[in-house]
Order: C-alpha cells, then structure tokens, then sequence
C-alpha cells in the first residue's frame, strides 16, 4: 500500500483527509475555543486550522473531539472592536479567542473572503476564488533557503507546486539545487519540508494529473509504486525544467527506460511478470499517490473453491484474453444487447475496472480514514464491503455494474488488507456476523499463504504465456478504436485520454463537474503499445517456428551439448568487453581481390581476382572446401580450395549483389535489383571442381533496393533490409512474408536473428539500433547511437558492434547503454565475423585492414 508504507500512523488526530475533496489547507493559530454550553465557561486550548471551506479546531486535550465548520455560517465582529470572533451556525456558536491577539484582524479578513467564496452559487466561481486566493497566498512567500540542508547548495529554480497524496494535495514551493529537490508546504503540514537526495534517485516519472499534464513523481526506490514525492506543478512548463534538470543530473546514474526496453527485459526473463506490470503501470501514468490513476492488477486465478490450487491445470486460470466483462458469456450478450441499441456516445461497461471507490473497497482495513474521506464519513453498506475473495471474484463475473481488476497489493509481501488489525467496526451483515478479516480461498491457510500462492500463480507458466493478451486489452493496441470493439472491451468515452478536452470547456462549473466526474470515476491508462504485445519467451520454448510458439523439445543427449555450448557462449558474451587485439593484417590494395590468410602464420596464403568491380561479401562454405563471393559486376563467383580455381559463376541479378547467405545447399542472394533470389546447387560439387546446376527456387521481391539479407539459425525465416530503411521478415518454406517495418530512415546496413529466432536486430544510416519481435512484427526497442554502426553480432541481449570511427562498441540492449568502447580500425568497420563459441572476432574495415580479437578472459 503506497501510502500506508510512507509513514508510520501519526498520533496527531489532524489529518489533510479531514477536508473535502479540492480543499486546501492554509495556516494555523493557537486558539482557546470558549464554551458555552454550561453555566461556567470553559476555555479549551487548541490549532484552529484555517481551510479554503472550513475551519477545523483541534484541541490539545485529546479528550475533547476535533470540530470542523464550513464557511457556510455568518462571522460576526463583537464590540465592533478588535477582540475576539466568533461563527455562529443555526443554534451552535463556536467562539475563539486567538492566542496572539495581533493577528486577530488579519485571521478575521482571511475567514472573511474565504466566507464570501462559499456564499458563492455556482462552484465554478468557488473554486476560482479559493484559487485567486491560494495564488495570492504563493505570491507573497517563497521557499526559505536557510532550509538547505548544506550551505554550499546552489539553487537551481523555485516554483509552486502541490504535493500529491491519495484524496489530497497540499500547495508549497518547489526548489531544486544542485545536490536536493526540495518541497516546503505553505501550511508546514505534515513537516516544514520535504526534502529528496538528488543522487538517491532511481526513476522520475511525467505524470497526468487531472487529465492535464503537470504531475512530476520521483522514485529512490526500483521495482516498488511507492514514490518519494508527488508533484502537481501550476505550470506544464515549470514542471518540465524540473524534469529535464533532474534527468540532465542523472543522466549518468540512472537508466531511462521506455516500454518496449522493459518488453525486451521481461520476454528474456530478465524481469519477472510482477515487476513488468508496475513498470508498465509507471509508464502509463498509474500511481499509488492517486486513487483515480492506481496501478491495476489482473484477476489470475479463477478458482476459489478448491483445497488445493493447480498450477498446472488451466481451467485454475482467468482466461486473460478477455475484460472482466466478457468473462460471462450470458451477462456479455446482455451488454452487447444495450450497446447496440445505445446512441452516441456508446459504451458495453457503465463503470470501469479501476477507480478510486474500488481501490479503497480494497484497502478500507489499512486505510479506513481515505474510506471515510471518499463517503463523506461512512463505510459502505457491510455487505457491499471486501468480505471474501470468492465472493468479490463471483460478483465480478455476474455482476451486472462489476468488472473491476484487482491492485499490486494482491501480489506483493504484505497481508494486512486482508486482516482487520485496527479493530475497525466496519458494521454487521445481513446475517448479523460483523465484518472481519477477509475470508479467504479453501487452499490458503492464513492470509501470507494466500499471497504467497498468489505470487506462484502470476509467474506460473500458464501465465507467462497468455499476459501479454491482458497487456493488450490494458495497455496496448486493443484498449482502443476497433480492437477494442472486436474484444468486447469498451468504456465510457470520459475514461480515456483524450476522451474530452477540459481545457475547451469554458463554463467552469461544467468543467469542474465534468473533472469530479471523470476523477471518481476512474481512467483507462496511457495507452503504450499500438501493435500486438510479443509473447514471454518461457523455459518451454526453444526456438521460434512458423506455425507453432513450441517446438518439439531436444532430446537429452541433444540437450546435454547445447546446455553445454550454451554455457561456454554465455561466459563468453558476459566477457566481450575483454576483447584484446591479437593480430593486425596487412593493407589490402584491390578491393575486387580475395585473399586467404592463415591465422596461425599470420602469412598470405592466396590472392584471387574475379572481377574489375569491387567484391560486395564472401562465404565459406561448409567443410571449408569452397568460397562463393559476390560483386558489384552482378555477379557470384564460386571457388574451390583444393583445386585452387574459380569452379563457377552464377549470373543472376540485374543490379549488384549487395550480401548472401547459405543454408543446407540453399544460397540466398540480395541485390540491389530489389530482390532477393534462392538457388539450389551443391556445395559438393563445388569443392570437387564439379560444376553446378543452378535451379532458382525462390525470389522475394522489394519496394527498394536490398541491402543486406540473413537467416535465422534454423533456416527457416529470412529477414531482409532495404536502401530506404524497411525490414521484412519472410517464411523461406513458403516464400510468404511475415511482417514489413519501416524501422530506419536511411539504409539499413546489417539484420541478424537472435540466436533464439526471437527478435531482429538491425543497424542502419540513421545510426540508430533498432529491435523488432519475429512472433508480431512490433519493434520493440530503439537506440540510438553516437555515431552509425555498420555491422555486429549479438546474442540477442549484449551487441558488439562496428562503427564509423573504426571502433568497436559494446552495448546493453536491456539497460540502452553503452558500456564498453575498444579502439580498433582507422576507418569504419565494415564486417565482423565471431566463431562459434563468441571467444574470436574477426573484422574488417575500410582502412583496408583485418583485424583478430581473442577474449582475454
């Protein structure tokens, strides 16, 4: 719980949640409060807090009760002298005598114009009163810099703000240094300022707030949704110098992660399911300082009458490619039945699967009091309360108003909103049993078990392979417009960003009925995927194919090598950045001559000419008997080793050939001719000095010229580049293309498959990586470079890449960073090739050199 985790329970019985929803508290006097209801008066010390609708007079004798009057009442001056004041409301008068008497006038006109903002009709003029005078009272004070924790701090910019909690906001001043973000509240309430570390911090998040954005939260913690502080700035503008300036701080020190970096993360197992879901929560604008906005949670599992919980059945499971809605099937056709015959604007669910009453039916055993804030001082009827899972889960599936998701706390470490540990007395059912704990599932024994499996269920295997339908009816691509309609998951236009536009409204009581409404009655999160969410890669899959997610499973001996070559290749990558330059070749002088080195003598062995043009890529075939090369002539050229001649040429294109591949006596050649051609012909006949039968098996063909082509280690998809920046992911058995993606905005250098079949990554003009998911075709990741990347290896998490300035890079695709830098080429490097075991690279580059590297483990 977000805001039961940040502080301790105060003793103090005043609270910010003792004022209505939109009021502000201002200031505070020392008062005696004169009784009169018995014959001797009494004279009871005590803080008159001065609101923006009321007062509240809370006594130091906690014997005596907190009383509050709104300014509905009528002030009336004694004497006409300065002296005391009191409120009479209907037959009750509440007399204060301040403590210092001095400032009695100035209270007096305060409580005076804020007495006329109530006496106002229409709450639109209330609340831009209350406003002009909060504005007024900022005006006049500024942030006290004797609050600088060091006196060598230099500050950076000051503004107001508000800091945000759950039901409340409380206006102040913001100010930045160059070592802390400070916030001091104008009423000095909860503390005389807030103060954060700037080093200390781990993410800050831009947030709405209001459906406008101005919202700032900063975390010093990772993988919680309990924040340090919540902003909400008066100004858009001010709240982003004050990102900008903390980001620019942290730039260093702290990762700024996007939604598809954290889909890379969590599909390579690096995150689990509980934490991709708060960190997809953060992107899109949930948060635990704000009810209407809380961060939402899928109901797991659907059986809540067992003794003992199945992982591995799935009828256990909520079928997560359906809202809550459309679970039932009888209640949905109910709802479909109305929404067709609704007019404009039409919705299926009349309320929504998060809002700030649910949160708190929830939560009302931990936090009671933001209850009772949100029902004007009552709980809800007792048998409407969270009185059991399986009650709560039954009412959710034939509910005609219920479609509600449930909230982290589900899933996390804490059991105390299952447990009524404070007492409450939170009234009595039908029955005439009193509301207690929350009764719970046959197969929990206690409240922590009942987490505990909760936990186990949310990363189960069923789990992990159906979450990204959830995430896409939530955050993705069918939370809106047709897809939404096609997964039966439509709310009311006002739940979603964008569904109305305040600012335009120029009643203001219109607008600020239209914000309550809106505020109460829940939003629908940013939407962050606008394509098909890719699956979790689980232990299960091996290796993507084309009309299956699994694959047959290796057999044990098969198994047994690859774990091993595994290994070896792991170690080998968590390494790269040891690279060590071993040999240094000689300078070419003809670019269309091959030339064969040993590596052991370091010695040229051979020097063929094929061509007066340029040699484009070169191949050695298996068994290492042949070499097929390719040129910008149009041309392939195929070579024998052990009869030490070209054998053959193949005439196939009608522009250059700009790469090849090959695969099971398949060559696979680009050409700038925009196609990319297949022929069958044997190796074997090759090194044999045999000629070839070419037999064209296949051609793809492109929009522009392509430029680089590769093959995925099973054969079994290609993936292609194009001079004009589109990738296109082809199924070889069948010559149908998968997907096409507009992924650079110039060339596309080099493509590779990860070594699991998942993803793509590409290198283009624009020098920007880009990743893209093989299952949907959605690119899931983009970095941009310091300078272009020409060519690379990767092994699906870590890139070596070469550059434009000859160096060699090390990137971190899960982190977007750039760990590693080796000097290397004076020129761009143009090719690289890596053995096996990741332990030698190979690379060539455009100051005619080749260079050996060796991991220096």
């Amino acid at each position: 719980m977000a805001f039961i985790k940040r502080k301790e329970r105060s003793k103090e019985r005043f609270s910010l949640l003792l004022l209505d929803l939109e009021e502000y508290y201002f200031e505070q006097h020392t008062v005696y409060h004169v009784t009169t209801s018995s014959a001797k008066k009494r004279k009871i010390r005590g803080s008159l807090k001065v609101c923006s609708k009321s007062i509240i007079f809370e006594p130091e004798d906690h014997v005596e009760p907190i009383l509050k009057v709104c300014f509905c009442v009528y002030l009336i001056k004694e004497n006409n002298v300065v002296a005391p004041y009191k409120v009479e409301r209907g037959d009750s008068t509440f007399l204060f005598h301040l403590e210092v008497s001095s400032k009695t006038e100035d209270v007096v006109q305060t409580l005076l114009q804020l007495h006329r903002a109530s006496c106002l009709d229409k709450l639109g003029d209330q609340t831009a009163m209350i406003a002009a005078n909060l504005q007024s009272r900022l005006a006049r004070t500024s942030f006290d810099k004797n609050s600088f924790q060091n006196v060598s701090e230099i500050p950076h910019m000051e503004c107001e703000a508000e800091m945000v909690t759950p039901l409340v906001t409380n206006p102040g001043h913001v100010c930045i240094t160059d070592q802390s973000l400070y916030f001091q509240p104008l009423n000095g309430y909860p503390e005389q300022v807030v103060r954060i570390e700037l080093h200390r911090v781990k993410q800050i998040y831009k947030r709405r707030h209001g459906l406008r954005p101005l919202g700032l939260e900063v975390f010093c913690t990772e993988n919680d949704f309990c924040s340090d502080i919540y902003l909400k700035f008066y100004k858009t503008s001010d709240r982003n110098d004050l990102y900008y300036y903390i980001a620019t701080f942290l730039e260093n020190h702290m990762v700024e992660h996007t939604a598809e970096s954290y889909m890379l993360q969590w599909q390579r197992g690096h995150l689990s399911n509980y934490q991709y879901l708060l960190h997809l929560n953060n992107l899109a604008d949930r948060s635990g300082n704000d009810l209407s906005q809380y961060p939402v949670f899928p109901w797991i599992i659907a059986d809540y009458s067992s003794t003992e919980l199945d992982m591995m059945n799935p009828a256990t499971f909520r079928d997560l490619s359906k809202p809550v809605g459309a679970l039932n099937k009888e209640r949905l056709e109910r709802l479909l039945s109305r929404y067709r015959d609704m007019p404009d604007p039409c919705f299926m669910y009349g309320s929504h699967y998060s809002s700030p009453g649910y949160v708190l039916f929830y939560l009302v055993r931990v936090a009671p009091e933001h209850m009772l804030c949100l029902q004007n001082g009552r709980y809800d009827n007792a048998d409407r309360m969270f009185n059991s899972i399986g009650e709560t889960w039954k009412n959710c599936l034939e509910g005609a108003t219920d479609f509600k998701e449930l909230i982290p706390d589900f899933y996390g470490n804490d059991p105390s909103f299952l447990l009524n540990c404070l007492s409450l007395d939170l009234g009595k059912r039908q029955g005439g049993s009193s509301v207690q704990d929350v009764v719970l599932p046959p197969w929990a024994a206690d409240a922590s078990d009942f987490l505990q499996k909760s936990q186990k269920a949310l990363e189960s295997q069923y789990v992990s392979e159906h979450l990204h339908e959830w995430i896409d009816l939530v955050f993705g691509f069918k939370q809106k417009g047709s897809e939404a309609v096609a997964a039966h998951n439509v709310f009311h236009p006002l739940t979603y960003e964008g569904g109305i536009d305040c600012d335009s409204i120029e009643d203001p009581n219109e607008k600020i009925a239209m914000l309550i409404q809106i505020l109460e009655f829940g939003q629908t999160p940013t939407q962050l995927f606008t394509t098909p969410h890719p699956q979790r890669i689980t232990p299960r899959f091996q290796s993507i194919s084309r009309t299956s997610s699994v694959n047959t499973p290796l057999n044990d001996e098969d198994s047994s090598f690859e774990d091993l070559t595994e290994e070896t290749r792991r170690l080998a990558w968590n390494n790269i950045a040891k690279l060590k330059l071993i040999i240094l070749n000689c300078h070419f002088s003809l670019h269309s001559t091959l030339k064969m080195f040993s590596r052991e003598s370091n010695g040229l062995q051979r020097s063929m000419s094929f061509s007066n043009m340029a040699l484009s890529s070169c191949l050695m075939l298996p068994e290492d008997k042949a070499v097929v090369c390719s040129s910008w002539d149009n041309n392939v050229y195929f070579y024998s080793i052990p009869f030490g001649r070209r054998q053959d040429t193949l005439m196939g294109h009608d522009d250059a050939i700009s790469k090849m591949c090959w695969k099971d006596n398949q060559l696979y050649t680009a050409s700038w001719d925009s196609t990319v051609k297949v022929w069958q012909c044997d190796s074997a006949d090759i090194a044999n000095n045999k000629r070839c039968q070419f037999e064209l098996l296949a051609e793809f063909e492109h929009e522009a010229g392509v430029n680089t082509i590769n093959l995925n280690p099973a054969g079994t998809l290609l993936v292609s580049g194009t001079k004009d920046g589109t990738a296109t992911i082809w199924d070889t058995s069948s010559s149908v293309q998968l997907h096409q993606v507009h992924c650079h905005s110039g060339k596309i250098h080099d493509m590779a498959f990860s070594p699991d079949s998942r993803h793509v990554l590409s290198v283009g003009e624009d020098s920007c990586l880009k990743v893209i998911d093989v299952q949907t075709g959605m690119m899931i990741s983009s970095v941009q470079a310091d300078e272009e990347q020409r060519c690379f290896c990767w092994d699906g998490n870590t890139v070596l890449s070469g550059g434009q300035s000859g160096h060699l890079q090390v990137l971190d695709l899960l982190s977007n960073k750039v760990t590693t830098r080796i000097p290397g080429h004076s020129g761009a490097v143009t090719a690289m090739w890596m053995n096996e075991q990741c332990s030698t690279v190979i690379t060539g580059g455009e100051d005619k050199q080749i260079i050996f590297w060796k991991l220096d483990c």
